[in-house]
C-alpha cells in the first residue's frame, strides 16, 4: 500500500439542485468496508425522506483498494457507477460518498440522472478539506545498555519515529512506530550510529 494519501478532513455537504429535483451529497472519511456501509446507514436515516440514496467508496489506496457502489434504486448504472468514476478520479482514498436524491417531479433521463450525481459529487469535492493518512507500522529494536542512551536521542529528534514501549533486560527492547516510507532511513541512520550492531525488525 501506498504510505502516504489524501483523505477527506471533515464530513463535508453540499446540496445541488436539477431539473427540480435536490440532491444532497455527503462525503466522509472511512477506513474500512465496515466504516463506509455505517456511514451509509447512518446517511440513509439522516435523510429518510429522500426518495433515493445512491452511494460509492473507495476503501485504501493505489493498488490496495476496495471499490464499492449502488445505484440505490435509481436506473442501473445511472447513480453509483458515475459516482464511482468520480471518486477513482479524485486522488483520495478511504472516503465514501452518499447522494440522497429528492425526486422533483421531472424525469431527468440516464445521461440526466448521470450528469446529475456525479455532478452533486464533484461539486462536493470541490470544497472538500482534505488530510493525508500516513501509513505506520510497528518495530521492534533491541537496543545493547552503552547504546541506549544515543539511540534515544537520536528517535526524540524525529516527528515520524515515536517510542510505544520499553523493556529492560538483558538489553533494552524498544517498540517503536514508524511512519512506513521512514522505514528505510531510520534503519541506515540506527547502522550509522551503531557500526551495523542495530537491527530493526517489523512488529506487524
Amino acid at each position: 500500500m501506498t504510505a502516504r494519501y489524501p483523505i477527506p478532513a471533515v464530513e463535508t455537504r453540499v446540496e445541488t439542485w436539477v431539473m427540480n429535483s435536490r440532491f444532497i451529497c455527503t462525503v466522509a472519511e472511512t477506513r474500512s468496508v465496515e466504516d463506509a456501509l455505517r456511514f451509509i446507514r447512518r446517511i440513509k436515516a439522516e435523510l429518510d425522506d429522500a426518495s433515493s440514496h445512491a452511494y460509492a467508496y473507495r476503501v485504501g489506496f493505489g493498488s490496495s483498494v476496495i471499490d464499492g457502489c449502488s445505484d440505490g434504486g435509481e436506473p442501473s448504472g445511472t447513480a453509483g457507477r458515475p459516482m464511482l468514476a468520480v471518486l477513482q478520479g479524485s486522488g483520495l482514498g478511504d472516503v465514501a460518498a452518499v447522494v440522497s436524491r429528492y425526486f422533483g417531479g421531472i424525469k431527468l433521463g440516464t445521461g440526466g440522472l448521470v450528469r446529475a450525481f456525479s455532478g452533486a459529487l464533484r461539486a462536493t469535492l470541490d470544497v472538500l478539506p482534505r488530510a493525508e493518512r500516513i501509513e505506520r507500522r510497528r518495530f521492534l529494536l533491541e537496543v545493547p545498555y552503552p547504546l541506549y542512551e544515543r539511540v534515544k536521542r537520536s528517535i526524540a529528534t524525529r516527528s515520524d519515529v515515536v517510542l510505544d514501549g520499553e523493556h529492560f533486560g538483558a538489553s533494552v527492547s524498544l517498540s517503536l512506530i514508524i511512519a512506513a516510507d521512514s522505514a528505510d532511513d531510520f534503519r541506515r541512520m540506527l547502522s550509522d550510529l551503531s557500526a551495523g550492531q542495530l537491527v530493526l525488525t517489523s512488529a506487524d
